[in-house]
């Protein structure tokens, strides 16, 4: 009976080394685990001890020597959430309802340079905002390349860490993809660049869209950001808006496939460690605004409805609900007798609770658009804070009135003393300002940011404008152009035999194209790029000046002299529309006649050429006069009478 008792005995041995060899593999699992978190706590130095326990780091936030709930990433994040809220005190939950905008210098440092000028030298700096008023949500207008934006992200982790909680910093950003001039794009900073909403409408390629925000997400991931204080799910029904530009066009329906896109491409199937949390704007529809002027400003306080179509302009929003945005942003303006009072949208309780909470059972974040509490004194002009509805309000009731209005987090502002005074006074309950606290902090959890708020900086500048990024956005901003007119096909031309004058256009970038004249008169062609017009309003607010307000056709000089060149030389036309043109004796005359949403002269010039074919649609009409304009509702789609061209229009080659 030996045969048995050999096998018993190898069947043993068997196990035994198998056993061994998985301990030791884990072991050294462990191990590798330990060695990296060491490694990343040596690559950016820690404010907040580290606790090492079974051979995993963790970082002691609180400093107090012990591992906490909130500071344990094996543990569920409500629970998390739970344990940080019990430990924070009244002026933390008060700070962390405040985003606002801060800056870095070029050198990636934090601290306001004695040559500071702009944003840098009124907004207070990072430190200021972490321990005085205990903030950790902010936003960027103007930044550095990416190495700078890397590396002072960073230091603000190093500073939130070192903080009594040590809560990390959760930052955000409108667009800085687009190809633009558009006050609302910012600076692009090296990331690639992509045509504005509009084009991504004129498309109308749901993969696409989410194709370019997963793009996107990846370069924001790498420098920080990890909050898009967009899309915009506003509707373009109003043509002289100033704001149609960050639309997907006035089509509901359009717009709600190409919403759900963007918000999966930067969030995913579900909100995680490798998303963007989008903030979706402005609930619930800022497109019908009056005669077009934004209600940024004291000289328009409400958005109407004559054609009856608020619902309307709800659909894009169910889209996004559908995706799971992580955040919602209602707009500035009234909603003309729509609610029981009217009051701003961030002020109206039957907008924020009655309908967004309550309605659709939203439980995300919802932060109002920026300055609606305080005055901002710009220089010698003192611009008034958009309250609009509740002007007569102090601060700390117009704080209160957004807070019972249902909102969690006010946008540019830096006043969190209000909210401690109010709960203080009894105003308002801390039961109530923990409501929104938890929306914060889980927000803040599931990106991950307790857990690894540091990016690598050498990473950053491989992701950020990567050639095949770029190359796409390139290819993007090329399918956008829309063809309007093309009067005996002129288009495509034969590259290299003409001779070209251009205007509104780089020369040195022409010349690949064909030989470039001075004198119209010796061209075959001419092309000639143009924006949508656009007439300041009267005011004293300088940033008033620069929206997009007005008429939207061309007067006096400045349409003899593009009617001038028409009638010298057959002329290629490309408008950029960031707003809906009226253009009816520029396209009669035009030899060809295109749109664009946001490209470089080169996407224009390849596509005149034949080296890309244009696939764009109108995403809004055109129309014929600004007598139709002025006819038109603002909250209607497509309404305008005999469009010079209508929603969807264009040609192919």
């Amino acid at each position: 009976m030996e045969v048995p008792n050999l096998f018993k005995f190898a069947s043993s041995t068997f196990h035994t080394m198998k056993a061994t060899l998985l301990s030791l593999l884990l072991l050294s699992v462990i191990a590798l685990l330990a060695a990296f978190s060491s490694q990343t706590k040596n690559t950016h130095p820690s404010g907040a001890p580290v606790l090492t326990i079974n051979g995993f780091t963790f970082r002691d936030l609180n400093k107090n020597g012990k591992l906490d709930p909130y500071e344990d990433s094996r543990q569920p994040v409500e629970k998390r959430v739970e344990d940080l809220l019990s430990q924070m005190n009244l002026e933390e939950k008060a700070g962390m309802m405040f985003i606002n905008g801060v800056h870095i210098n070029a050198d990636g440092t934090l601290e306001r340079k004695p040559d500071a000028q702009g944003f840098a030298a009124r907004l207070p700096t990072a430190m200021d905002y972490i321990n005085g008023s205990k903030m950790n949500h902010f936003n960027y207008w103007q930044v550095p390349g990416t190495k700078a934006l890397a590396e002072g992200y960073n230091a603000m982790q190093r500073i939130a860490e070192s903080s009594r909680l040590g809560i990390p910093v959760t930052i955000a950003s409108d667009p800085r993809h687009y190809f633009s001039n558009n006050i609302f794009a910012m600076a692009e900073g090296g990331f690639s660049q992509w045509p504005e909403q509009l084009g991504f409408a004129a498309i109308g390629d749901e993969a696409l869209v989410r194709a370019f925000a997963d793009m996107a997400r990846q370069e924001y991931v790498a420098v920080g950001i990890r909050e898009a204080l967009h899309p915009m799910a506003d509707l373009a029904t109003e043509p002289r808006w100033a704001r149609v530009s960050g639309t997907f066009g006035e089509d509901a329906h359009l717009s709600a496939k190409l919403i759900k896109a963007y918000i999966l491409g930067f969030q995913g199937e579900k909100l995680g460690v490798n998303s963007v949390a989008c903030m979706t704007k402005h609930f619930s529809g800022g497109g019908p605004q009056k005669e077009g002027l934004d209600s940024h400003f004291e000289f328009h306080k409400g958005q109407v409805y004559p054609g009856n179509m608020f619902n309307y302009h709800l659909i894009p929003f169910d889209a996004a609900f559908e995706a799971n945005t992580s955040a919602i942003m209602p707009y500035y303006g009234i909603p003309m007798d729509q609610t029981s009072e009217n009051v701003g949208f961030s002020y109206n309780k039957d907008i924020i609770t009655k309908l967004l909470r309550e309605k659709y059972k939203y439980d995300g974040v919802v932060c109002t658009d920026w300055g609606l509490v305080t005055d901002a004194h710009m220089g010698p002009v003192v611009w008034p804070t958009r309250a609009w509805g509740v002007e007569h309000l102090s601060r700390e009731e117009r704080v209160q009135k957004i807070i019972e209005a249902g909102c969690d987090q006010f946008g540019g502002e830096n006043c969190p003393e209000l909210v401690a005074n109010l709960v203080k006074s009894g105003k308002v309950s801390e039961s109530r300002i923990d409501e929104s606290i938890r929306r914060l902090l889980r927000q803040k959890f599931v990106l991950g940011l307790f857990d690894h708020p540091f990016v690598e900086v050498d990473e950053a500048l491989k992701i950020v404008g990567r050639s095949d990024f770029k190359a796409a956005g390139e290819a993007a901003q090329r399918r956008s152009f829309t063809l309007l007119k093309n009067e005996g096909k002129t288009l495509p031309l034969q590259p290299g035999k003409l001779k070209i004058y251009v205007k509104n256009v780089d020369a040195k970038v022409a010349a690949e194209y064909g030989q470039v004249v001075n004198d119209p008169k010796d061209a075959d062609i001419a092309v000639l790029r143009l924006n949508t017009p656009w007439y300041p309003v009267e005011t004293q607010n300088p940033f008033a000046k620069g929206f997009h307000h007005g008429d939207l056709d061309f007067k006096d000089a400045a349409m003899e002299e593009i009617i001038a060149l028409l009638d010298a030389v057959p002329t290629i036309v490309d408008i950029y529309l960031d707003r809906p043109a009226v253009i009816p004796e520029i396209s009669a005359k035009a030899k060809g006649l295109l749109a664009n949403y946001g490209a470089s002269d080169a996407a224009l010039l390849d596509v005149i050429f034949g080296k890309a074919k244009p696939e764009g649609k109108l995403p809004f009409e055109l129309p014929s006069s600004m007598d139709a304009v002025r006819r038109q509702k603002e909250d209607v789609p497509y309404d305008s009478e005999n469009p010079l061209y209508k929603f969807g229009h264009g040609l192919l080659y």
